[in-house]
C-alpha cells in the first residue's frame, strides 16, 4: 500500500510539472506593422460593405500639375506625396498603403496630391522644397501641418488630421464629439 501511494504521488507530481525539454518553446510574434493593420482592416471593410458604399468610396489621387494649392483652400486637405520618380520604392509604398484604406481618408476630405517629376518644378514642389521622398499632410487652410521623410499609414494619417484644430471643429459640428 505503501509503495503504491509513493508511485501515485510521484506520478501526479511528474503530471504537475507539465512537460518536458521535448516541447518547443513558443516562437515570437512580432506585431504587426501599421501598413498590415491597415491592410487588414481595408480586407475587413471590403468584406462587410454593401456594396453601394464601395463604389462612392473613391480617393482622389491626382498629379500635381492637375490642381493648384489655392483651388483646394477650405475644400479639401491635400496630402502631398513627392518622390523624385514615379519608381521610388517609399512612393510606391506610400500610395499602395492610401489606395488600401481610402474611407478614413475620403471621411476627412483628403485629396492626395503626386509629385515625381522634380524637372516640371509644380507649384506643390516651388511652394513645398521636398528632397527625395516627403509627404506632407496640408489643411483646409492652406497650411502645412505635418511633413514625413517615411511613408505614413493611413491610420497615422487620419490620427494626425484628427488633431488638427479645423478638424476638431468639423467633429464637433458633427455632433460626434464630447
Amino acid at each position: 500500500m505503501k509503495n503504491a501511494l509513493t508511485i501515485t504521488l510521484i506520478f501526479i507530481s511528474v503530471a504537475a510539472m507539465g512537460p518536458g525539454r521535448e516541447m518547443q518553446a513558443p516562437s515570437r510574434v512580432n506585431p504587426p506593422s501599421p501598413a498590415e493593420v491597415d491592410a487588414m482592416q481595408a480586407a475587413r471593410n471590403a468584406e462587410n460593405a454593401p456594396p453601394a458604399a464601395v463604389s462612392d468610396s473613391t480617393l482622389h489621387i491626382v498629379e500635381a500639375t492637375e490642381v493648384t494649392p489655392d483651388s483646394l483652400l477650405w475644400q479639401a486637405r491635400p496630402v502631398v506625396v513627392f518622390a523624385d520618380t514615379a519608381a521610388d520604392p517609399a512612393f510606391l509604398t506610400q500610395i499602395r498603403s492610401l489606395q488600401g484604406l481610402p474611407a478614413p481618408l475620403i471621411e476627412r476630405d483628403v485629396i492626395v496630391i503626386t509629385d515625381t517629376d522634380p524637372a516640371a518644378a509644380s507649384e506643390w514642389r516651388r511652394n513645398l522644397h521636398p528632397r527625395g521622398f516627403s509627404l506632407v499632410i496640408i489643411d483646409k487652410d492652406g497650411q502645412v501641418k505635418q511633413r514625413k521623410p517615411v511613408p505614413w499609414s493611413v491610420r497615422e494619417i487620419s490620427r494626425a488630421i484628427d488633431k488638427f484644430p479645423l478638424r476638431r471643429e468639423e467633429i464637433g459640428r458633427a455632433g460626434l464629439g464630447p
